[in-house]
C-alpha cells in the first residue's frame, strides 16, 4: 500500500480539482446541477481513483482504477472545451485548464507503466 498523498500525480491531479472549483464558481446558476456539476465530478474522480488505486494490492484492480482515472480526465478536457464553446469559460482560463488535463492524463500513462 502507497500513501496516495505522496505520489505526484495525486498532487497535479488534486490541483486540478482545485483549480476546476475555482473556474466553475462563477457560472451561472443554471449550470449548478449542468454542466458545472458534470466538470467538478470528472476532476474529482481522477484523484479519487489514484487514491483507490494506492491502496490496492492487485494489478489488475489498480490498473482498473488508473483507466478509470484516465477516462475521467478526457471527459474533463471535453467538458473544459465545451464551457468555453458555450461561453461558459474564457480562452486563457481554457488554455490553462486544458494543459493541466493533459498533463495529469500523461502522468497517469506514466503511472500506469510503474504497477
Amino acid at each position: 500500500m502507497q500513501d496516495f498523498k505522496k505520489l505526484d500525480v495525486w498532487h497535479k491531479a488534486h490541483v486540478l480539482v482545485l483549480a476546476i472549483y475555482e473556474a466553475t464558481k462563477a457560472m451561472p446558476r443554471e449550470e449548478t446541477f449542468g454542466l458545472m456539476m458534470q466538470l467538478r465530478r470528472s476532476a474529482t474522480f481522477i484523484p479519487m481513483r489514484i487514491a483507490a488505486c494506492a491502496g490496492r494490492t492487485a494489478g489488475l484492480e489498480k490498473s482498473a482504477d488508473i483507466h478509470k482515472a484516465v477516462a475521467s480526465a478526457n471527459e474533463l478536457e471535453y467538458g473544459v472545451l465545451l464551457a468555453r464553446d458555450l461561453g461558459l469559460l474564457g480562452e486563457s482560463i481554457t488554455q490553462k485548464l486544458t494543459d493541466d488535463t493533459i498533463e495529469v492524463r500523461k502522468m497517469l500513462f506514466g503511472f500506469l507503466k510503474t504497477i
